[in-house]
């Protein structure tokens, strides 16, 4: 049952329940929604000023950038989601880039650079200069506004060229994440210190500016996506650069619970969520309650079965064939189901025989900001973007005026160095990304709205758990996101620990043991970030926007 105010679930006798604690927001003209609150404020003026959903989701992207370089910038990828009001149309955009021209396994391997573990061989160093791989945020936000928005890029970053030159208040989560990057990162690697103040993270509260930013924004503006690829900023980075575009790709969905859930085609993890849902679609959750040992051991198996497929299969779909079709049909999805044995965990979890797929080797997480909106028209953005790993590589760019005031993602560490994986290292291949938007529509077509949740491989089980929140239990965005989450660890074949949230009830915890789950309960404080940090705006039949904005980050949704 749906509760007022963001109460969460309503119980009977003796169920276990959870109640949010907060609100969400509400409103009709248009919303937005964030992990900061600079952001979620600078989309809401576009809004306001007749923008679209996709004009509020780039300056969104820019401004976090600026407030939250920690976990995002346009020395990273991104990827979006986009509803079309007037068709009721769903198109993804893959913003993510490739990796260098003359980067391959061999040579990786003669500089030592490898690592071999549970999970295959990988890069050993994720902050090496070998794990960046071309940056495709500039890209992403200049394609999305091509076709999706009214302003130009110029209008879209003036926000965040404001907070840059003049500075803002660094936010108190943000900047525990900050600190613990400047100290792990960002002092070693080259150029980092121009992300921190005299080699530490900014305090809560304190006021950071960063001109070099301010100059990278700038130069865009003027020039668009021209100036970031193939202009100084390029010149200053590589010369693979001006070889990258963006694509845009037919989304994937499944039926679930009366509506359709959609996600980004590989080589993004979507598949992951989708693919959980189409399993957990064929069980009945209307007896078992919402925080149940019985319920969270099918959802938890559900995911386990999901990741083993994703980590099997899932590359750029222009390099390895892809079993998407097969991985999502409807017999397939029943035989994965009929290995859930309700009463006992699997000690082992291996990748299925999807219809026109061969087996494959296994390979195997992380900060990103998941952010999205809603516009007057009833057009949706779900909108993801990521360093990877916090700061990425931590290294900074700099040319003869100074550093260009962004990280170099290293997206390149989630390939695979064993040549005969899906997810193997070449030329010019796009790797394994861990970022996920996510949309919702109904059964006529009509928009449900945006959702997400950032945070490496914990995405797709975020997805998979906020989605259950939302269709099964008629929870609001807000109760959605409060409720306390799980994050299953995804080792290749290994069944991994369970870690569980605080604030969940002790016997969802001894039911789950009881099960043969590999249990760690009670994660609270700055850990729980493992659990991810999503936002969702629902929109209502009447076209009422209603919206949540997680805990766990620093952010708000806004609406007018």
């Amino acid at each position: 049952m749906r509760g007022g105010s963001g109460s969460g679930e309503v119980a009977s006798g003796a169920e276990p329940v959870f109640a949010s604690r907060r609100s969400f927001v509400a409103a009709r003209g248009g919303m937005t929604a964030s992990s900061q609150p600079l952001a979620s404020r600078a989309g809401l003026r576009v809004l306001e000023d007749g923008g679209t959903a996709a004009d509020a989701a780039v300056a969104m992207a820019a401004v976090l950038n600026v407030t939250e370089p920690c976990s995002t910038g346009i020395g990273g990828d991104c990827f979006a989601l986009h509803f079309e009001a007037a068709t009721g149309r769903v198109t993804a955009l893959n913003g993510s880039g490739r990796a260098p021209s003359a980067l391959t396994i061999s040579l990786v391997r003669r500089q030592g650079l490898v690592r071999e573990d549970a999970d295959g061989a990988r890069l050993a160093d994720a902050c090496h200069a070998h794990a960046v791989t071309v940056p495709g945020a500039c890209a992403g936000w200049c394609d999305l506004l091509a076709r999706h928005g009214t302003l130009g890029i110029a209008e879209a970053l003036a926000p965040a060229i404001r907070l840059a030159e003049e500075g803002f208040p660094v936010a108190p989560l943000t900047s525990f994440d900050w600190s613990r990057g400047a100290e792990g990162i960002l002092v070693r690697a080259c150029g980092g210190r121009a992300l921190t103040i005299e080699g530490r993270g900014p305090r809560p509260g304190a006021v950071f500016r960063n001109p070099g930013l301010a100059r990278t924004f700038r130069e865009v503006a003027a020039g668009g996506a021209g100036a970031f690829y193939r202009g100084v900023i390029a010149h200053d980075i590589a010369e693979d650069l001006a070889a990258h575009r963006s694509t845009w790709d037919e989304p994937l969905c499944v039926g679930y619970r009366g509506v359709r859930v959609w996600e980004c085609p590989p080589n993004g993890q979507g598949l992951a969520a989708l693919i959980a849902l189409g399993i957990l679609e064929g069980m009945d959750f209307a007896a078992l309650p919402g925080l149940s040992a019985e319920r969270w051991h099918l959802v938890v198996e559900a995911v386990r079965l999901a990741f083993a497929d994703a980590l099997a299969f899932v590359a750029d779909p222009s390099a390895a064939a892809v079993p998407v079709a097969g991985l999502l049909s409807a017999g397939y999805l029943t035989s994965r189901r009929a290995l859930i044995d309700r009463a006992r965990a699997m000690t082992r979890v291996d990748p299925g025989m999807p219809p026109a797929a061969r087996p494959a080797p296994l390979a195997g997480g992380t900060d990103t900001v998941y952010f999205c909106a809603v516009d007057g028209k009833g057009n949706a953005c779900s909108f993801i973007n990521s360093n990877y790993m916090g700061f990425g590589t931590g290294i900074v760019p700099a040319g003869r005026h100074g550093p260009w005031g962004f990280t170099l993602q290293n997206r390149g560490a989630n390939f695979s160095l064993d040549a005969s994986h899906p997810n193997a290292l070449a030329p010019g291949k796009r790797p394994y990304h861990t970022i996920i938007p996510g949309m919702i529509t109904r059964a006529d077509g009509s928009l449900f709205g945006p959702f997400g949740v950032m945070g490496g491989f914990m995405q797709p089980q975020g997805h998979v758990q906020v989605a259950v929140g939302l269709l099964d239990d008629a929870l609001d965005p807000q109760a959605a996101l409060d409720r306390p989450r799980f994050y299953a660890d995804v080792r290749p074949g290994m069944a991994g620990t369970l870690h569980l949230e605080d604030g969940l009830p002790q016997a969802l915890a001894e039911g789950l043991a009881e099960r043969g789950h590999q249990v760690d309960a009670g994660v609270s404080g700055h850990a729980r970030a493992m659990f991810g940090r999503g936002q969702v705006i629902e929109r209502r039949p009447d076209g009422v926007l209603i919206a949540g904005s997680d805990p766990r980050a620093d952010g708000c949704a806004m609406g007018y």
